[in-house]
């Protein structure tokens, strides 16, 4: 399948402006311009990104697909917070309104703190373990020519039917995370497979470890997404100065709780992906060509923090290098969230597909 970007929407004029780490409302014409500029741009999907006080995410999802043409939205949903008959009720509901664009992205979730707000206590373990008990039912549900039973560890119910299906049949789904159990669940349900934007060796290995898994499940392996927060200027140079200014935004905001409120900044994140980047942030600030750690120490590896710093031409380059190590689903957000995915559009995404392109023309010239 060809390589494609995705972006993430925010619903809010007032978290896009410089270094941008939060939403901290609704503002509904900045959400229509933002998903529009997606779509004009030639993002292939856009994340909904899910969190227990941001505005209501499948209605955010569905607001996209009705402003939008080709764009896709990424769905980020919870399966703690939904039954899922009728998650899998309203997901085709979605996706026939959106035409068969829409993907799901299933979080398992990697803080108690954040799961308690909503009621979840399960702990890590019974979360992903829930996680694949949803994913089977949702397609259960979809592909059922009738009524449906079910008796499990999480989820009982008997005699369920749907009148509504996906337009494609099923809707692909994501599952993302950096511990053994997320590779577990990707491996074995997953149709895409979410990673955050760590070094080529150590995304490589983690790739190695979800695609065992569904080997030896006898199924097909996932298609990767890496994620990264891009810095671009006209040159280099210009790049990391403007990299520096934006670590210097940053850093206020780790302060102000009122703008952070989502994520917890000081102390060990509980996530493993988290620990992550602040471990290799630990091993070097600047590793392979442009990843650069300083983001995420800055924010206490709050979500996908790691950026890639340079022209278009170093940046274009650094994604080709993941695209050389099995990722196909590029995701580029900035810290500046509009005016970022604006200039990525005109800058990068046409230098990264010019170069496939040559590259098929080359191979079967050959």
């Amino acid at each position: 399948m060809p390589v494609e970007f995705i972006s993430a929407v925010h619903t809010d004029a007032g978290a896009s402006g410089p270094a941008a780490a939060s939403r901290t409302g609704f503002d509904i014409a900045h959400l229509r311009k933002y998903a529009r500029a997606l779509d004009d741009g030639g993002f292939d999907h856009t994340l909904v990104a899910y969190h227990s006080a941001s505005p209501d995410a499948f209605q955010v999802a569905q607001f996209v697909a009705t402003h939008t043409e080709r764009v896709r939205p990424i769905l980020a949903h919870r399966p703690g917070v939904i039954f899922p008959t009728h998650a899998a009720r309203a997901l085709a509901t979605l996706d026939q309104i959106s035409n068969g664009r829409l993907t799901l992205h299933i979080i398992s979730g990697g803080s108690d703190e954040e799961q308690h707000r909503e009621g979840d206590y399960l702990g890590k373990a019974q979360r992903y373990e829930r996680s694949d008990e949803y994913i089977q039912i949702l397609r259960k549900v979809w592909q059922a020519d009738g009524p449906v039973s079910h008796e499990g560890r999480y989820f009982k119910f008997e005699g369920y039917y749907s009148d509504v299906k996906p337009v494609n049949g099923l809707v692909p789904i994501s599952v993302g995370g950096s511990s053994q159990d997320a590779y577990r669940v990707g491996g074995q349900q997953g149709d895409i497979f979410g990673l955050w934007g760590e070094p080529l060796k150590e995304t490589a290995e983690q790739i190695a470890a979800v695609n065992a898994v569904a080997d030896a499940a006898g199924r097909p392996r996932p298609r990767i997404w890496v994620s990264f927060r891009p810095i671009i200027a006209p040159t280099d140079e210009l790049a990391w100065e403007k990299a520096h200014r934006t670590l210097g935004v940053l850093k206020n905001q780790a302060n102000n709780t009122e703008l952070l409120r989502h994520y917890r900044t000081t102390g060990r994140p509980a996530n493993v992906g988290s620990q992550r980047l602040l471990d290799i942030a630990e091993r070097g600030e600047v590793h392979d060509r442009c990843l650069w750690t300083a983001p995420a120490v800055a924010t206490n590896a709050a979500g996908a923090s790691t950026a890639l710093v340079g022209s278009p031409e170093t940046v274009a380059k650094a994604l080709l290098d993941y695209v050389d190590i099995g990722c196909d689903l590029l995701s580029i957000r900035g810290y500046d969230p509009l005016n970022d995915a604006i200039d990525y559009a005109r800058h990068v995404l046409p230098l990264v597909r010019q170069e496939l392109a040559h590259r098929a023309a080359t191979t079967q010239a050959a």
